[in-house]
């Protein structure tokens, strides 16, 4: 958890690094930090341990002098309805680099390509899976469990739960990925390549100590 330190005696909140004054108006030095706990207490500093505020898009939330947390849950048809507005709004950023073929298309009846259209269609499902789901929650706790979370198993494999916001990965053309599949098949071969001359290499280094 994070920190402050607070000089009691004038309230004021001091830094570790920067000179303050005193109540008696004498300067302090910047590195007042590398003094012990008993001479920080005895100038009247006090570390305040600030609690970690909540998730604002669940709490209202306020922070006391003390570093401790007000928090008060948000009502849940709320907070439902922005996470449908994020959803939306997400969606829509998803569509919008895709748009333009389709205004090509009224325009010069030229068609959208197939995985273009079945990227376009699974976004859309996505997004109506995102808000059913978020309509199917009665309780806070359920609302943010649909966020995508990756747990870390004994096997160092990892498990994905949740679905905000999980969105589809933007397809490769057809051309991409047989550009991809080329470098990748090129990498191979520069691997294989690479190895035989190794093996090559130490065939003629071992002959010549033989020949020694």
């Amino acid at each position: 958890m994070a920190s402050i330190f607070k000089h009691e005696p004038t309230g004021q909140t001091i830094r570790p690094g920067k000179s303050w004054r005193d109540e008696n108006r004498t300067q302090q030095p910047g590195n007042w930090h590398i003094w012990d706990a008993d001479y920080k207490a005895s100038m009247g500093i006090v570390e305040i341990v600030l609690e970690s505020p909540p998730d604002s898009r669940f709490y209202r939330w306020s922070q006391n002098a003390d570093g401790t947390i007000n928090k008060t849950a948000k009502d849940l048809d709320e907070v439902k309805y922005s996470l449908k507005m994020a959803v939306r709004s997400q969606q829509g950023s998803q569509l919008m680099p895709t748009d333009w073929m389709y205004v090509r298309k009224l325009d010069k009846e030229v068609e959208i390509p197939s995985y273009i259209q079945t990227y376009r269609d699974s976004v859309r499902v996505q997004g109506d899976a995102m808000e059913t789901a978020i309509s199917g929650t009665t309780t806070l706790e359920e609302l943010i469990a649909l966020f995508v979370k990756y747990t870390t198993n004994e096997d160092r494999s990892q498990t994905k739960s949740g679905i905000l916001y999980d969105w589809p990965e933007v397809p490769l053309s057809p051309e991409e990925k047989a550009e991809e599949e080329r470098k990748e098949q090129a990498a191979l071969a520069y691997e294989a390549e690479r190895k035989r001359l190794a093996e090559l290499a130490e065939v003629e280094r071992q002959r010549r100590n033989n020949v020694l």
